[in-house]
């Protein structure tokens, strides 16, 4: 069974907010930026890797949000839809991107301050992060959705186009090479 993890996006927005930015108050929109522009950023540079790119994914997703949000029915939380469409707008920008992409190839990313890591200690997130910058960026964004996000390997291959195989054997290498990164024992199954 998998268990959800808390995520950054659970920020409670009033429906009263939602529809005054559904009738086009900019200023009502400009109020849910502002609550979502941090985590949007975040999971954007956890998945994509680069500063440049997660900028575009937060400006992007933001702006798709505020164009679709008469989509929004509000069955479930506004955070939720929004994270949704941040992580459709990082995983395209990763698939139009993957055309140059090699297994091994490192990439360098600057992630985010380990301040906001509540779970580990800041040496240990500082590690952790530090042995997530070489992972290739679907393996990183395989890990990210997997563990921090929560997503199952059926929703993380819907989301990138490819099959629970596929989420899979990019869960099994990313461990793989944070053990080897971290020179760690992490157990087979262990989420992080």
């Amino acid at each position: 069974m998998t268990v959800s993890h808390p995520s950054n996006f659970a920020i409670e927005v009033p429906d009263s907010l939602i529809q005054r930015a559904k009738r086009g108050d900019g200023t009502a929109f400009e109020q849910i930026y502002r609550r979502f522009e941090r985590p949007v950023y975040t999971l954007a540079l956890r998945l994509c890797g680069q500063p440049s790119e997660a900028q575009d994914v937060l400006q992007d997703a933001m702006l798709k949000a505020m164009t679709r949000i008469g989509d929004f029915k509000g069955h479930s939380p506004f955070w939720g839809w929004l994270r949704q469409i941040a992580v459709n707008e990082a995983l395209m920008r990763l698939r139009r991107s993957a055309k140059g992409f090699k297994e091994d190839d490192v990439y360098e990313a600057e992630l985010p301050d380990t301040a906001t890591l509540l779970p580990l200690r800041a040496a240990e997130a500082g590690q952790l992060l530090d042995a997530l910058r070489t992972l290739p960026p679907v393996t990183r964004s395989v890990l990210w959705l997997y563990h921090a996000e929560g997503f199952t390997h059926e929703e993380i291959a819907g989301q990138m186009g490819k099959t629970v195989s596929f989420s899979k054997s990019q869960l099994a290498r990313g461990t793989r090479k944070l053990r080897e990164s971290l020179a760690i024992d992490i157990p087979a199954g262990t989420r992080i």
